[in-house]
């Protein structure tokens, strides 16, 4: 049998992508960046992560893994139980039409 690759931005071991709730996710960090008046850019120095990574995390196409979600909160000066309570809060909104 032969292993499938792993696409970047997925933690090892990871087979699937589900785009909801990176999307979710992406959309909770956009919406606390810009309330805090960060620069994208500057955000993914703070956290040490690629430019190109962050705007890939903000537009749910990549799932980050813990290590860069805490990363993430940490440079947003706000706890990851933040963000994963406005990323569940944005899975329970209804879609839009």
């Amino acid at each position: 049998m032969q292993k499938r690759p792993i696409q970047r931005g997925r933690p090892t071991g990871a087979t699937t992508y589900e785009a909801e709730p990176a999307i979710a996710f992406g959309a909770a960090v956009r919406e606390v960046r810009t309330a805090q008046g960060i620069a994208q850019e500057t955000l993914a120095h703070i956290a040490g992560i690629e430019r190109s990574h962050m705007g890939k995390i903000e537009r749910g196409e990549h799932t980050p893994t813990l290590p860069m979600i805490l990363r993430i909160a940490r440079a947003l000066k706000c706890s990851s139980a933040h963000l994963m309570a406005l990323t569940e809060a944005k899975l329970a909104e209804p879609a839009p039409p």
